[in-house]
């Protein structure tokens, strides 16, 4: 198997079961079902099935402190990626863009920065999600 293919997988399933317990599940979770759609339709939906429960025993690994289990995911999901990319090589382009999308790099080049500058009894308030004030 060519190495490319055994590297893009690995980051492929790390990436996939990293991204599981952010905010970016879904886009994950769609993503990769879009893989298989595209190659294996038939296959498609019970990806994203099997991407649920993963996530699901995953959350419960994190909650109960079971440190193993992530890297058992990892390791699952690297295979079927690898798996995936032998039968289908030219899913590689697709795969890889995903990941360029998602990866951590992606968080840092989507960061929002903001700037204040307050003078006087002036108040400044900036969230980069939910803020809650209650000023008494």
């Amino acid at each position: 198997m060519e190495p490319e293919i055994v590297a893009l997988a690995s980051s492929a399933g790390t990436t996939i079961v990293t991204l599981m317990a952010t905010d970016a599940w879904q886009r994950v979770r769609d993503g990769v079902a879009s893989l298989w759609r595209h190659e294996h339709a038939q296959r498609a939906e019970a990806v994203a099935v099997e991407l649920d429960v993963t996530r699901e025993d995953l959350l419960a690994a994190v909650e109960t402190g079971d440190r193993d289990v992530e890297g058992e995911l990892r390791a699952e999901w690297q295979g079927r990626v690898r798996r995936l990319l032998a039968a289908r090589p030219q899913v590689a382009e697709e795969l890889q863009g995903l990941l360029n999308e998602l990866g951590p790099g992606a968080a840092a080049a989507q960061a929002i920065t903001q700037h204040a500058t307050a003078s006087g009894r002036a108040r400044i308030y900036q969230a980069g999600r939910d803020q809650h004030i209650s000023e008494r």
